[in-house]
């Protein structure tokens, strides 16, 4: 269970009571394969959430009253429709797009809408030639047009990328590699100039150099990464750190400080640890390790038009999904489903760095994710 102390804060009275008293709540250990899982009520994000969707990478908005997914499938990209998130799972697949040029993998497609169109980024290619793409539709679920390469400065090896607006610029964060061999996988970000073309140099915000983000490595890895802003206007970059193939794969953060440069490296302040992990050496202080799931990573904010500065629905808490694999499971990419959870903002956050340039500590929101 849940400390109650922590449940106060995210939960409503009535279900922190019924848990303190020991009576049935609708949050039981994750669901069997060919379960769906029942939310607590309409609009709460209930904990447990496995859904019956195996597999990796959840990108899940909100637009209108519907929620929409993009999914690797089927050697393409497949959308799904439902009026609630945990419909998603149920909802039928709809194939909007086909790697019918032969591109190669089809790796975590990120789906936003913006200007009036969904718009799908995704990593696509055969081994360093792994490169970002982009596909559009007026409609969620059909007439996609046909791939386009995003241009991204030096044209190395891309994945995970993710759009965003921030200080009236839009911008594009990925994971990608600093040569042409695969040594580590940093996070870069550029200003975009269109939906599939960036301008000017790429820059690095972050790479996996901590002592909790080398547990995994070759390569070591930061990937997965989702902007959002905070509460206090400042920009947030979440992202998975450690293998994916591993149990050790966990979501630490990146803080913007206040006024700061997107695009100077020791303008970003790093969480001192894994800020939702399964394993307790890794966590950062004051952060516990998660009771039900193992590995969680590639998680998804799902906010309206996927809009990283669209606030949360109500409070400071707002829906997630991610992967992971059951504990008790053995952990294997093929063992992964999606998982709803839910994000709390969580003030006064200090992270702390050393022998670097600028102040040592920035104090300022952080999140903690629940299962």
């Amino acid at each position: 269970m849940f400390p109650i102390r922590w449940l106060a804060r995210v939960l409503p009275l009535g279900l922190v009571a019924a848990l303190a008293l020991g009576q049935a709540v609708t949050t039981a250990g994750p669901a069997e394969a060919d379960e769906a899982v029942t939310p607590v009520t309409d609009g709460q994000f209930s904990t447990l959430g496995r859904t019956t969707l195996a597999g990796a990478d959840p990108s899940v908005i909100k637009v209108g009253n519907l929620y929409v997914s993009a999914k690797s499938v089927d050697g393409g990209i497949a959308v799904r429709t439902a009026s609630t998130l945990e419909g998603i799972a149920g909802a039928p697949k709809q194939q909007v797009w086909q790697d019918t040029g032969g591109l190669g993998e089809v790796w975590a497609p990120e789906i936003v809408y913006y200007n009036g169109n969904y718009r799908i980024y995704f990593g696509a290619g055969t081994g360093a030639a792994h490169r970002m793409y982009h596909i559009s539709s007026a409609s969620p679920a059909s007439g996609y047009s046909a791939a386009t390469k995003v241009a991204l400065p030096d044209d190395k090896w891309a994945i995970d990328g993710a759009p965003f607006t921030f200080g009236g610029q839009r911008w594009f964060v990925w994971s990608g590699w600093s040569g042409d061999t695969n040594v580590e996988q940093n996070l870069y970000i550029a200003r975009m100039s269109s939906p599939t073309t960036t301008t000017g140099a790429r820059y690095v915000i972050s790479q996996p150099r901590e002592s909790w983000e080398r547990i995994v490595g070759n390569p070591y890895i930061n990937e997965s990464a989702q902007p959002i802003v905070d509460p206090n206007g400042q920009l947030h970059i979440t992202y998975s750190a450690n293998g994916s193939w591993s149990n050790q794969y966990c979501i630490a953060d990146l803080r913007l400080r206040a006024g700061g440069d997107p695009t100077y490296v020791w303008d970003w302040y790093k969480s001192n640890g894994c800020l939702f992990g399964s394993h307790a050496e890794t966590m950062m202080s004051g952060w516990d390790p998660t009771l039900y799931v193992d590995g969680p990573g590639h998680h998804t904010f799902v906010l309206p038009n996927g809009d990283a500065t669209a606030g949360p629905p109500s409070g400071n808490r707002f829906p997630t999904m991610f992967h992971a694999v059951a504990k008790g499971t053995p952990y294997s990419w093929s063992n992964r489903y999606w998982y709803t959870g839910t994000a709390v903002w969580w003030g006064s956050t200090t992270y702390r760095r050393a022998n670097v340039p600028g102040p040592t500590t920035d104090t300022g929101f952080s999140l903690k994710f629940f299962e």
